[in-house]
């Protein structure tokens, strides 16, 4: 009786334990860095990890930069066993609009009990005061669990920990031709120019995860042809002034595997 009693009670505690951690929700690419941030909060046991969440754009149903289709996100996501919330954008020329989208999603979390959102930056200063301050106009806060982490270590420690994923977009300032094999593995990083990061932070290039710890099981792909697209976006410069530009991308056709 008194076994049982105690084992009650552990029970209450640990669901006590439970309903006291603060819910969030993950910036989802598909990538490599958002899977490590990822595997790191489910790994701390910190949070409730409530959903992922992914912009795509209206027009094409992909995922910006990467060129991923929204299927396979949707399998990403079914495989790690996540709600995943999306979120449909317009081109990147229209950055208000982008921003109004995120606002009304981050206000549609903030009335769902949830008060932060994971990112998988890594040194992106610009890029972090830009997330910090759309947070907090909603009353969110922000969670970079990979920041001023070494790009060469992240990367090290992505393959170590058994992570498999293929690159889905290079610039082509980097890289003049198609990449053949496509795997984001030790050889592909010892490969690539000394100016480019080893973790594409800087946008050199982007990564679709398969396989890994925080997946149940593989996400089955089949790769396709590389097909170089214009990419067209707008920089603002501390002065206010905005200047139009353009950059030629490799796409790779990635498809959901049947077999």
């Amino acid at each position: 009786m008194l076994q049982e009693q105690l084992q009650t009670l552990s029970l209450r505690v640990c669901q006590r334990k439970e309903e006291l951690k603060e819910k969030v929700s993950v910036s989802w690419s598909g990538g490599k860095d958002c899977s490590m941030a990822l595997h790191e909060i489910l790994h701390s046991q910190q949070y409730e990890i409530r959903s992922l969440h992914t912009c795509f754009n209206e027009d094409t149903g992909r995922v910006g930069l990467h060129g991923v289709s929204q299927s396979l996100i949707e399998q990403q996501a079914k495989s790690i066993g996540l709600m995943l919330d999306k979120i449909f954008v317009p081109s990147s020329m229209n950055h208000e609009a982008y921003e109004t989208r995120m606002r009304e999603y981050y206000q549609s979390l903030k009335k769902a009990g949830i008060g932060k959102i994971i990112f998988g930056d890594i040194f992106l200063e610009d890029l972090r005061v830009f997330r910090e301050r759309l947070l907090d106009q909603c009353g969110l806060e922000a969670i970079f669990p990979l920041w001023k982490q070494e790009s060469h270590l992240l990367a090290a420690r992505f393959i170590k920990a058994g992570f498999k994923a293929v690159i889905c977009s290079a610039d082509a300032k980097y890289f003049v031709e198609p990449l053949t094999p496509s795997l984001y593995d030790k050889h592909f990083i010892n490969s690539l120019p000394a100016e480019v990061d080893p973790c594409g932070e800087n946008g050199e290039f982007h990564t679709f995860v398969f396989d890994g710890p925080i997946f149940n099981n593989p996400v089955l792909i089949s790769t396709g042809q590389w097909v170089a697209k214009d990419y067209n976006y707008k920089i603002t410069h501390p002065d206010g002034s905005i200047k139009p530009m353009v950059s030629r991308f490799w796409f790779q056709d990635l498809s959901r595997s049947i077999i």
